[in-house]
């Protein structure tokens, strides 16, 4: 199975979208036929200068009664749009979601240009990685990365995402760059470490 880091990873390439002119009538027929919630707004070198929602369509029908249907993308977008790189990190893709309480990111090149959009669904798909490969990645992190030329002797075992790690460390300080490293494994979910450190004789 790919490792899946980045956005790049997971992101959906084929992204339906709007312009600052289309109508409210038309978001609303594109948001139905595509079963989203969320379109990114585009400008016509095709950067992303905005998002229309849902919940922006339905704040305009109590708004303003009557006028919703004459109103364009561009007086009911979300400006500026949040967005990201197509080199983000899934974690970090995952970190901007929960602070902003978003379900979908519009993916974007170095030049602002729409890409592609991420999902929470594409986000979790890293956690469906099987335990084994996890497991294997995070061995030849640590022996064979981390503490190469260390006496060390850590046991790892994974388990639904969680790495259970215990052995023998070759001094205290070296625990958390080993869980850190743990942690940042494509699909672990959690690391629990139980390490002993030899007592100077």
């Amino acid at each position: 199975m790919k490792h899946l880091r980045t956005v790049d990873d997971v992101m959906t390439r084929t992204v339906v979208s709007v312009d600052r002119g289309t109508a409210f009538k038309d978001i609303a027929e594109t948001l139905r036929m595509w079963h989203v919630s969320v379109v990114p707004v585009l400008s016509g070198d095709g950067r992303v200068v905005g998002v229309v929602s849902e919940a922006d369509l339905l704040l305009r029908t109590q708004d303003e009664a009557g006028a919703s249907h004459d109103t364009v993308a561009e007086r009911l977008m979300t400006r500026p749009a949040v967005t990201v790189r197509r080199d983000t990190t899934i974690a970090g893709a995952a970190r901007l979601m929960a602070r902003g309480h978003l379900k979908r990111l519009p993916v974007v090149d170095g030049e602002g240009r729409l890409v592609g959009v991420v999902s929470r669904g594409d986000l979790l798909r890293v956690y469906l990685r099987p335990d084994a490969d996890i497991g294997a990645e995070v061995r030849e992190l640590i022996m064979y990365q981390l503490l190469p030329h260390r006496l060390a002797e850590v046991h790892v075992h994974v388990a639904d995402g969680i790495v259970h790690l215990r052995g023998t460390l070759p001094d205290a300080d070296v625990r958390d760059v080993v869980v850190r490293a743990a942690r940042g494994v494509p699909g672990v979910v959690d690391v629990e470490a139980d390490f002993s450190v030899p007592v100077p004789t």
